[in-house]
């Protein structure tokens, strides 16, 4: 094929109509300025690094990957935790995926290469093209910052970014399909190649088809008295077709509360018995779609703009346009959308109006608190069911309170979310240490039954804690029968509450420092799980102070011990 088509200057037209023609002509034929990867010459090679805390953004990164590689393109898949940084300026194109947790914090396996680009030894990256995804949840106030960090920084150091970054809530896959065909395009491949990686979703059962479930067992651990509920869930796997190792999670579509969709369906000034359209585009009458489709909990400071803007009342008018994030996080908390509905009423056409600025209900993940091989066809969790009272309103969490109050009788939906980030090491032989309070306990009940059966030879150490012995000693029973039989080698308990000074897992652990290390010496892998924000934190903070103390190391010495135990995935943490 030529690469130029010219209408000759003695030809029969005007200059007018030849100018147009050879403008026509040039659009026909292929843009050879920009040459597809693969075809004339070697593939492009990309590097996608990934930070992942529960396997959301790896997830991300393997379609990503995939749809590159059906587009010729060269794409290698890197864990921060695994990738040498002295690649960094000699990257040709980089994409980052990233999720963020805690309070704005980068994931485990991500805080190096966050932390290292943030110092002054970081190098200049001129001539490195990038793009970012972040992950993250608009619930938390620091939404994406850890995405945004490192978007900003590579700039800074020089590198050129070709695809603008897009953030993700927790219902990513939309605006994951925007960036993934964005960056296919910029990078001069076809976007067709995007829809590619779509097709290994198409399994019968899993998060976009979720699996009704019988629940077998559903009873409270606590014992009357206990200022604390939770429940022990024992769900049917049977005719799934999903399977799932300890350390996975589960993730349960739960159902809102009728009572409180009625007193919404009460307050709204339309007629409220039309259908409207789900997430899905199924049409469903408006009080099922509130019961089983749309989140009518959580209050964002963005949500909170797009209701105000349809809403008359100077108070809250007042909120949005002051601009402060924190006066509209304060507004936020404890309130709930019958709260905008009741007392700052919006104008809406219809029931499709109403829902268009809505939520999806989004699934909750928890751990997995059971073996496989030791309840064949069942997975099991443990619950803490979350009630708080605020605004002169009994409030809950939706998930956990659905299990507490509503289950009767109810298939929740169910699908396995796989966590490579938190596993049981395969080494029998090998010494394992869990830290986990609370329902933080749930998959380390799953990691001792799963040794059980394997006849596992390694010690078992648990640390766990909770208010108090006599009411909240979860899995009491199980527990003391598996260290009698000797699988759990060593049991030590944190009751806070029992004694005049608070008592935490984190004191346990600095009492015994010397015996911990003495495992970490001997090849023990250290988890946590529970609460990111101040328990795992105080644990990290604790595991440091022993390295240093019985490991005759000073405080970098220590750092850099505690960060090779991370690479080596014997620091793995489940915290939320």
């Amino acid at each position: 094929m030529p690469d130029r088509i010219h209408v000759p200057d003695d030809a029969p037209f005007t200059p007018e109509q030849r100018d147009w023609l050879n403008r026509f002509f040039s659009q026909m034929l292929p843009d050879t300025s920009r040459s597809i990867p693969g075809e004339d010459g070697p593939s492009l090679p990309v590097t996608i690094l990934v930070g992942s805390q529960t396997g959301n953004a790896e997830g991300c990164a393997r379609k990503m990957a995939k749809s590159l590689n059906n587009g010729r393109f060269e794409a290698e898949v890197i864990d921060m935790g695994q990738y040498d940084r002295e690649r960094l300026p000699g990257e040709s194109h980089l994409l980052i995926i990233t999720s963020t947790y805690g309070d704005g914090e980068p994931p485990d396996n991500a805080a190096d290469l966050y932390e290292f680009i943030h110092t002054d030894k970081a190098p200049r990256m001129e001539g490195v093209k990038f793009s970012v995804l972040s992950l993250g949840d608009t619930e938390y106030p620091d939404f994406c910052k850890c995405g945004i960090d490192f978007d900003n920084r590579l700039a800074e150091l020089g590198a050129e970014r070709f695809y603008e970054r897009v953030d993700c809530d927790v219902d990513y896959d939309e605006p994951f399909a925007v960036w993934r065909k964005g960056v296919l395009e910029s990078l001069g491949g076809s976007s067709s190649t995007a829809e590619v990686a779509v097709e290994d979703e198409n399994v019968p059962y899993g998060k976009k088809n979720p699996f009704p479930s019988s629940i077998l067992r559903n009873y409270n651990l606590n014992t009357p008295g206990s200022e604390k509920e939770t429940h022990h869930v024992e769900l049917s796997m049977e005719g799934s077709g999903l399977d799932y190792v300890v350390g996975d999670a589960l993730g349960v579509y739960p159902l809102n509360t009728e009572e409180q969709v009625d007193e919404i369906l009460d307050s709204l000034p339309f007629n409220v018995r039309e259908e409207v359209p789900l997430p899905d585009g199924r049409e469903v009458p408006l009080r099922e779609a509130l019961i089983t489709a749309y989140d009518i909990r959580s209050l964002t400071p963005k949500f909170l703009q797009v209701w105000q803007e349809r809403s008359g009342s100077p108070y809250l008018r007042s909120v949005v346009e002051s601009e402060d994030r924190k006066v509209m996080n304060d507004f936020c908390w404890g309130r709930e959308l019958i709260d905008l509905v009741t007392e700052y009423p919006a104008d809406f056409a219809d029931g499709e109006d109403f829902v268009s600025v809505l939520k999806k209900l989004q699934p909750r993940l928890y751990s997995i608190s059971s073996s496989p091989n030791a309840h064949p066809g069942e997975v099991h969790l443990t619950i803490a069911v979350v009630r708080y009272h605020s605004h002169e309103r009994q409030r809950g969490g939706v998930c956990s309170t659905f299990f507490a109050d509503r289950a009767d009788g109810v298939q929740p939906g169910i699908f396995v979310h796989h966590n490579k980030a938190f596993q049981l090491v395969e080494d029998d032989d090998a010494p394992i240490i869990m830290v986990g309070p609370g329902t933080g306990i749930a998959p380390f009940r799953a990691f001792l039954e799963e040794r059980e059966v394997r006849g596992a030879k390694g010690k078992n150490w648990l640390i766990f804690g909770n208010p108090h012995r006599e009411t909240d000693f979860l899995y009491e029973e199980q527990l003391m029968s598996m260290q009698k039989a000797g699988v759990l080698t060593r049991l030590d308990l944190a009751f806070s509450r029992d004694q005049a000074e608070k008592l935490y897992v984190q004191h346990r652990m600095e009492e015994n420092g010397e015996e911990i290390w003495s495992w970490l010496e001997e090849g023990a892998t250290f988890y946590v799980c529970g609460d990111a924000t101040h328990m795992a934190k105080d644990v990290d903070a604790c595991l440091h102070r022993i390295v240093e103390k019985h490991g005759g190391k000073n405080e970098d010495e220590a750092r850099e011990f505690v960060k090779s135990l991370k690479k080596e995935k014997r620091y793995q943490r489940d915290v939320y």
